[in-house]
Formats: structure tokens, C-alpha cells, sequence
């Protein structure tokens, strides 16, 4: 029997390498896994060497105050990965854990072939990382097409499998009176997947909701949360005594949630594409304290933070980050639009553009999925 080991670091890793796995499954039903997952691999049947939680860490502070810690998980997961001897090591974005699990990898077994998903953003930063990965990456899956050139370069093999927040999904916007409240217009937040982003930008978003609250009556929010963060944000927002709020985790719920928004304020991340697909206005929040954001700043190549704005080398939605990332900017801008649904329907035109030019023209995890099998075959 054919052994994949599913190497992820974070929940957005799990979901993304559940969905490809999912698609994987329907080709080649036996097929033994092991992994460092979450609860969308759990789903599958799947089991972990140990909760995703443990090795989830945001920033290079966070990175450096824990790297004894990282260290021992790195250690530990080598030694599973050589224990299971499986034929693929995938490996899904997280590419501080994971890339260092698998270099550790190659280095012991040649055999074991490497295919990483979600390439490590070598255009924003840190271009010299793929003459390092050529030496013990086999495959890399691409999500856009632009990433091509800089892996064609280094005759490192590459697939452009596309993204699949930009997938076309039909979502049933006839949403049952229970889950929305009648009469109320919908904002979605999302405060990040990370607990440590949530720590940051929880709070604001909760001072952005009692201030449109004071001034303007009939919205209701909406917190999209993850499986492994939803407690903790419920447990800050019962504190608030906000009534017109609630957290959303199940992933289709998230989905018909969002597709009856009128807005949406998103932390800065690859889930604001999936708000532009829906169709959906919205702006970009993101804070870093301000070591983190110094650093960052001496390492990026790139002005903005969103990738819209990033292919389309303007502020296609506006970001409004460090000091910016506060309760009152916040108001003020999701206000401006709402109050100029010319502006909207620019930002939705041009953001529709831009993702007409980066889909897949099957889907990514059937993409995926196909560069794994010919691997195993």
C-alpha cells in the first residue's frame, strides 16, 4: 500500500491539504495517511502525530520566544515522517515548519519524494529561499499562475493548480430564519485563523461594532471563525453584551453567511479572495507590534498587503494597517462605501478582473491531486 505523510502548519494548511486529499481519495481509495493536521483532516479519517494547535505561531517574535519548542516539534516530526517511511511527504503552505521538516527529511531518506502546495511568497520576500528549496523539493503546486517564472528559473518542477477560494461555487443564498436574524443587513469579520492574530484584532473589531452600533440601527455581525478558534472568540464576545453578533464556524454556514453580506472587514490573507468571489465589498485590517512590523518592513518587496492589490499594483481595496487598524478608521471606511455604491460596484469590477485572470481552469484540488497520483504511480 502506497503512504502519503500530510505535513501542515496552521488550519488554513489542513483545510487547503483536506480538500486535495478529498479528491485524492475518489482516484485511489487505498492509500495509507499519517499527518500533522487539524479537524479537516481529522474529518477524513485521518490521524495527527499531535494537535495542530502546538506548532501554530504568527510572527517572528512569537517565533523567537518559542523556538526551543518549535525545535522539539521539528525533531519529533522528522522521526515520525522516517518511522512511517511514506512514499510522498505533501506539505502545505507554513513554510517556516514545514519546509525545515522536509529539508530534514530529504536529507535522511532521498526516496521519500516532496511535493509542497502554496509556494512560499518568494515575489513579497526572501527571493533567495528558492535556490535553497531546489535541493530537496520535488514538486511544488502553485496557486497563481504569476509565481510560474520565479520556479521556471531555478528548473525547480511546478504545477499551477490555482486557488480554491476563486473556484466557482454555487452558494444557495436562501438562508433559513434561524441562522439570520429578519430585517437585519449583514457584516461578516474576520479576525484571522491564528490566535495570536485574533488576540490583536478581536478587540478592535469589537470597539468598530459599538461604534456603528451607537450610530446606525439594523445591521447584525457576524465573526468567521474556525473550528480550533471559535470558543475562544465566543468567549471574548460574551463579554461585550453586544446583541447583534454571533460567530459562525461550519464552513457552509461561513459560506451562505458571507454570500448574503453587504460587507465584509477581513484581516489581511488569502480569504479575502474568497470575499471577492462571492461578489462581496470589503476592506483589509492587519497589526503587527511594532518589532514585527520594522522587520517586515526591511524584508518586503511588495507595497501592499492584499494580493488583489498586489497583482494589480493599486489599492483595488483599501488596507488600513498598524495604526490605521483601529475601531474609528474602521467605521469610517466600511461607512464611505456603504454611503457609495459607485465605489463598490469599482472595487467588485475590478476585483472580478483580477480573478478571471488566475483561475484554474478545472480545480485546484483536482490539480492537486493528479500531480500526486502520478507520483505514486
Amino acid at each position: 500500500m502506497k503512504k502519503i505523510f500530510i505535513l501542515t502548519g496552521e488550519p488554513s494548511g489542513d483545510k487547503l491539504a483536506s480538500t486535495v486529499i478529498s479528491s485524492l481519495k475518489l482516484e485511489n481509495s487505498e492509500i495509507e495517511y499519517l499527518s500533522v493536521g487539524g479537524s479537516h483532516l481529522k474529518n477524513l479519517g485521518i490521524n495527527t502525530i499531535f494537535d495542530l494547535k502546538e506548532i501554530t505561531y504568527l510572527g517572528f517574535t512569537s517565533v523567537l520566544f518559542n523556538i526551543f519548542k518549535i525545535r522539539a516539534k521539528i525533531n519529533t516530526t522528522v522521526d515520525e515522517i522516517i518511522k512511517f517511511n511514506p512514499d510522498i511527504l505533501f506539505t502545505v503552505d507554513s513554510p517556516d515548519f514545514t519546509l525545515r521538516v522536509a529539508e530534514r527529511v530529504k536529507k535522511i531518506n532521498q526516496n521519500i519524494k516532496i511535493i509542497h502546495y502554496v509556494a512560499p511568497q518568494v515575489w513579497v520576500w526572501r527571493k533567495n529561499r528558492v535556490k535553497k528549496i531546489k535541493k530537496f523539493i520535488d514538486h511544488i503546486l502553485l496557486l497563481f499562475n504569476f509565481e510560474k517564472k520565479y520556479f521556471d528559473e531555478e528548473n525547480i518542477k511546478n504545477t499551477f493548480v490555482g486557488h480554491p477560494l476563486i473556484e466557482n461555487k454555487k452558494i444557495n443564498k436562501t438562508i433559513i430564519d434561524s441562522i439570520i436574524p429578519k430585517d437585519k443587513k449583514i457584516i461578516s469579520l474576520f479576525p484571522g485563523s491564528r490566535t495570536s492574530e485574533t488576540n490583536v484584532l478581536l478587540p478592535i473589531l469589537i470597539n468598530f461594532i459599538k461604534i456603528m452600533n451607537k450610530k446606525h440601527d439594523g445591521y447584525f455581525f457576524y465573526f468567521h471563525a474556525t473550528e480550533e478558534n471559535k470558543n475562544f472568540i465566543l468567549d471574548k464576545i460574551k463579554q461585550s453584551n453586544i446583541n447583534n453578533l454571533d460567530v459562525v464556524s461550519e464552513e457552509n454556514i461561513k459560506l451562505k453567511i458571507l454570500s448574503n453580506s453587504i460587507f465584509a472587514v477581513s484581516k489581511s490573507g488569502t480569504v479575502s479572495l474568497q470575499i471577492c468571489n462571492l461578489n462581496i465589498p470589503s476592506i483589509i485590517i492587519y497589526k503587527l507590534s511594532f518589532i514585527n512590523f520594522m522587520i517586515f518592513k526591511m524584508l518586503v518587496n511588495v507595497k501592499f498587503a492584499n494580493i488583489i492589490n498586489i497583482i494589480n499594483e493599486r489599492e483595488v481595496i483599501p488596507e488600513l494597517l498598524q495604526n490605521e487598524c483601529n475601531a474609528n478608521e474602521i467605521y469610517k471606511s466600511v461607512i464611505y462605501f456603504l454611503n457609495n455604491p459607485e465605489l463598490i460596484q469599482k472595487q467588485l469590477s475590478d476585483c472580478s478582473r483580477t480573478l478571471d485572470g488566475i483561475r484554474s481552469k478545472t480545480s485546484s484540488a483536482y490539480e492537486a491531486s493528479s500531480v500526486l497520483l502520478k507520483y505514486l504511480s
